[in-house]
């Protein structure tokens, strides 16, 4: 007799802020920015379970173009946390990619900056390829255009705080660029939280429950499945 409830695979990246924070320190309305291998979107979540999508990727996930840029540059998979640590000891302003900001709306590209960086590694000869500098500045690029977008949406919807989920949401400097840039609070998981795992399909499955929502066994795996 226990219950099974079906959980948003999104909606599961949102609420691992929960397994992290003091519930009752989080205020409605928050903007969330679910950002992985698969998702760059931004969501306005009124309350719990009430959700508004406003932007997202046009092309690739962000952390798409961490995995591609990765590869282009000879370093292990995932690309994310390889070009985390080597962007560390590297020149942020040596070279000048395009940043995937749309002028309007709250949407991404990532698409042109990881092809600009292709072309740029193209240059090099590959025994003396300035690999620290490529992702430092590559990493900026995508930095950049996230924190600036989420800005703009806190703004517009005078939300209370920024939550950001999924993998990329690890990086060591998007979470020092957003904390610094926004003047409102910027809360994300424990590393260990930002990549899937069960405890935040959980955590979801909690508000659910505790909400009376119950599925039955006829419910299907759904891979594109939306969270509005």
């Amino acid at each position: 007799n226990k219950p099974l409830l079906g959980i948003n695979h999104i909606e599961g990246h949102i609420y691992s802020l929960w397994l992290t924070e003091q519930v009752d320190e989080i205020e409605f309305p928050l903007l969330t920015l679910v950002v992985s291998g698969g998702h760059t979107e931004l969501y306005l979540m009124a309350d719990h379970g009430r959700y508004q999508h406003l932007g997202g990727t046009l092309d690739d996930a962000a952390g798409e173009a961490f995995d591609k840029v990765g590869r282009v540059l000879g370093l292990p998979f995932p690309g994310g946390p390889a070009i985390d640590k080597l962007a560390a000891t590297g020149n942020a302003t040596a070279y000048k990619f395009p940043r995937a900001v749309m002028e309007d709306g709250f949407n991404f590209s990532f698409s042109g900056l990881k092809t600009a960086v292709a072309r740029q590694v193209k240059h090099f000869d590959k025994t003396r390829m300035p690999v620290e500098d490529v992702a430092a500045s590559f990493q900026t690029a995508v930095i950049d255009a996230l924190v600036t977008k989420t800005e703009r949406a806190a703004m517009a919807y005078g939300v209370t705080a920024v939550h950001m989920a999924g993998g990329v949401s690890a990086n060591r400097e998007l979470r020092r660029t957003m904390t610094e840039r926004l003047t409102i609070p910027v809360r994300y998981p424990s590393p260990i939280l930002c990549t899937d795992n069960a405890a935040m399909i959980g955590a979801a499955a909690h508000w659910h429950f505790i909400n009376g929502r119950r599925d039955n066994l006829n419910i299907d795996v759904i891979p594109s499945l939306q969270l509005v």
